[in-house]
């Protein structure tokens, strides 16, 4: 597998943009956007790289084979004739995801039934050998994504999904996913340039995800493994090059992250996160009650936060957010405050006027990212001076 080819990374809805940013950032070629995914080219090293680098990629895909199919007998010949033992060997396990919007076939189990059939028949042929089918852990994970007679067959490289960075070994209730802390926080425009708060901060994932984006540490840096380690054509010096180059690119961060919440037991674990992620020295997470604090620095603050929505967490709803928006408008002056909650309702009660409105999904949940901006003094006092 020399040379540039075809990949496709998925993503969460909306970070498209931000996506393929990072990847021009990165070096990838003819960046495409498409929905919930950014096509693009690399080589190989490249295919390491944006593992390993990505912050808001969920999986990054190879397509071996495209081709049109009419019946399930063209389905399993197609996949019969791709050489599977060139890819990996007999003694890795693997397993197959389908996902399908298809004119011939109605069940996606059956597609990955007769495609596992394809190819342990496949590896019969040439080795008289089979591979294991492993639903659970494989090595190896083959996707087939159908749309009308069209059939793509990719390479899975990731394995399990990117947000599972490998930092975090404790949780709260409701953790926020890595990949959509990430895309937040760049869509809030964190770059490490100011201070930084997460006044609930619950198991730390805002906090672990700013300090990478503020010291360039690569997102995954944490991870142990990959299915591309399991390919035929895994070159385990090449990875261990895009490593050290990507860490050499790492920056100084002089400014401070700062966690608060106030459960002891979201605080130690917030910490055992952060320990884990070797990134203590630029985190401090504290146990305070976020309606009992005031500014915590003197310059320009940026806040990002995921409050109880009401789901899974029981508050009174509009005494909570109804506190959120009061702490911020009497102790939190110049402070670009961000916040995501999929409940619309509790937004009415923040009582501040936010300055954008963003549409996201945590989870299942379709959510709103809001900022409010809170100005040094009165807003009017700023306009003045602006115009001066």
């Amino acid at each position: 597998m020399s040379g540039n080819f075809k990949m496709l990374a998925k993503t969460l809805y909306g970070f498209e943009p931000i996506l393929a940013k990072e990847l021009r950032n990165l070096g990838a070629g003819n960046v495409e956007e498409g929905v919930r995914n950014v096509t693009f080219d690399g080589d190989t090293g490249f295919l390491y790289k944006a593992n390993l680098c990505l912050r808001t990629a969920l999986k990054i895909m190879k397509p071996i084979s495209r081709f049109r199919v009419f019946s399930e007998k063209e389905l399993y010949r197609q996949v019969y004739d791709i050489d599977w033992s060139d890819l990996f060997d007999h003694d890795k396990t693997f397993a197959i995801d389908t996902t399908m919007n298809s004119e011939v076939f109605n069940n996606s189990l059956f597609v990955s039934q007769r495609a596992k059939d394809a190819i342990v028949d496949k590896f019969r042929a040439t080795t008289r050998q089979r591979p294991n089918v492993n639903t659970h852990d494989p090595d190896i994970r083959i996707n087939i994504h159908l749309y009308k007679n069209s059939c793509t067959v990719s390479l899975d490289s990731s394995g399990t999904s990117l947000h599972q960075r490998g930092y975090r070994i404790s949780t709260n209730i409701a953790p926020i996913n890595e990949v959509l802390a990430a895309g937040l926080l760049l869509t809030s425009g964190w770059n490490g340039t100011t201070d930084f708060l997460d006044p609930m901060c619950g198991s730390g994932t805002f906090l672990i995800e700013a300090a990478m984006i503020a010291c360039n540490v690569p997102a995954n840096i944490n991870r142990s493994s990959y299915s591309f380690m399991h390919w035929n054509d895994f070159d385990d010096e090449l990875y261990e090059k895009i490593i050290a180059a990507s860490l050499n690119k790492t920056r100084e961060f002089h400014h401070k992250i700062i966690g608060y919440d106030k459960a002891p037991s979201a605080t130690r674990k917030a910490q055992e996160n952060v320990d884990n992620a070797n990134l203590s020295e630029y985190i401090t997470i504290e146990r305070k009650d976020f309606f009992r604090t005031e500014k915590p620095v003197d310059t320009k603050l940026h806040m990002v936060f995921n409050p109880p929505y009401g789901e899974r967490l029981q508050i009174d709803v509009e005494d909570f957010y109804a506190k959120i928006g009061n702490t911020l408008k009497q102790n939190y002056p110049g402070t670009n405050a961000w916040l995501i909650t999929s409940n619309l309702e509790a937004l009415k009660y923040v009582g501040l006027r936010p300055s954008r409105k963003i549409k996201a999904f945590n989870g299942k949940l379709e959510s709103r990212l809001v900022k409010y901006e809170m100005y040094e003094g009165s807003k009017k006092a700023k306009y003045k001076t602006d115009t001066q």
